[in-house]
């Protein structure tokens, strides 16, 4: 059958006037056929559906300084912004190379970028989780010039209720950056015991109510997100005062719920567990004056990075190092939210 013969397939219908669900924004979904729809998007400090949008461009470049010849790592490709921005840079004669442990949104990254001309010889694009960042030191002649590491979720991963990253939309209980293996958030909540449950609620996310929330979630079968939303909204109303305003309390629970989540995500990829990794052997793996950026978004994370700098440049590792983290401007977190709690640090390779 010609692709002329093919029968015309309708777009998802929806209620009201707007499209509300990830599912029915086809416009945003389609944004080389609707770029003006994208960028009233944008222009509303929203975020498109299915897209990301990429958070210290510029602090990021000013940092890593790329130039014609050098070799780059992203090790957090994601939707590819980052990426695009300095492939550019490096030409002529330079290379960037892309890691992401994510098998459903690296392909579609991929072939952006490849639509936008950037062949193998100028972008090398690696499916591995960013622990393994060394196994691609023969590929890039020993070393590079600089890397790049934004630690966040990435926007298109949480706004698809598919992927089951978000309390927003129902989903299936999941929070895995590679579906494909490990544990997902519904498998961990069945076989954890409460200690380990509570320790990990407060570990990853601070959550002050880690105690209540453990004794209620531990051993419950829980398949969507929904579900584990409900029953955290149940077990806060039991833990309020009695005396605590509605609005209070509606505004708490829904700090209660992000930390959650946020929680058992960090758990399910070990994302704690990965970055030690990486940040180990992050050294051997920049050339002499080599410069990194790493981008984080937690405490924990910002925590990691601050520590392994600062002992790096103490033991002569990193000729210098950021003494605070930079934040997003107050025009992007205006624009894009999703900035506000963002840290960036950086570090410079010694030359010896």
């Amino acid at each position: 059958m010609t692709d002329a013969a093919l029968p015309h397939k309708r777009r998802v219908r929806y209620a009201g006037t707007h499209p509300r669900q990830f599912e029915e924004k086809y416009k945003e979904l389609d944004p080389t056929r609707h770029a003006a729809e994208v960028d009233k998007v944008m222009q509303r400090g929203q975020t498109p559906a299915g897209m990301h949008r990429s958070i210290c461009v510029d602090e990021i470049l000013a940092i890593l300084k790329p130039l014609p010849g050098e070799t780059g790592l992203d090790l957090t490709l994601g939707f590819g912004g980052h990426t695009l921005a300095m492939l550019p840079l490096v030409q002529p004669g330079g290379r960037m190379f892309g890691m992401d442990v994510d098998p459903i949104e690296m392909p579609r990254t991929t072939a952006r970028l490849r639509a936008l001309g950037f062949g193998e010889e100028a972008l090398s694009v690696h499916r591995a989780n960013f622990s393994e960042l060394a196994t691609l030191l023969p590929q890039a002649g020993g070393g590079f010039d600089f890397v790049l590491a934004d630690l966040g979720v990435s926007s298109m991963q949480i706004d698809n209720p598919a992927r089951g990253f978000s309390f927003r939309a129902d989903g299936p209980l999941d929070l895995r950056l590679d579906p494909s293996s490990g544990q997902s958030a519904s498998e961990l909540l069945l076989c954890v015991t409460r200690h380990r449950l509570r320790d990990l609620l407060t570990d990853n996310s601070d959550e002050p109510f880690a105690l209540p929330l453990a004794a209620a979630l531990q051993g419950q079968y829980l398949e969507t997100t929904v579900q584990l939303a409900d029953l955290v909204r149940a077990t806060m109303e039991l833990a309020y005062k009695r005396s605590m305003p509605a609005e209070e309390r509606l505004a708490e629970t829904k700090k209660v719920l992000q930390r959650t989540f946020q929680a058992l995500r960090i758990e399910v990829n070990d994302e704690f567990g990965v970055l030690d990794t990486m940040l180990l052997n992050l050294p051997v793996c920049l050339k002499p004056g080599g410069r990194v950026a790493i981008l984080s978004f937690h405490s924990g994370e910002d925590r990691r990075v601050k520590k392994c700098f600062q002992t790096g440049e103490r033991n002569g590792i990193f000729s210098s190092v950021a003494a605070d983290p930079i934040r997003a401007s107050y025009d992007e977190q205006r624009s894009n939210p999703r900035s506000s709690s963002a840290k960036l640090r950086w570090a410079v390779r010694a030359l010896h």
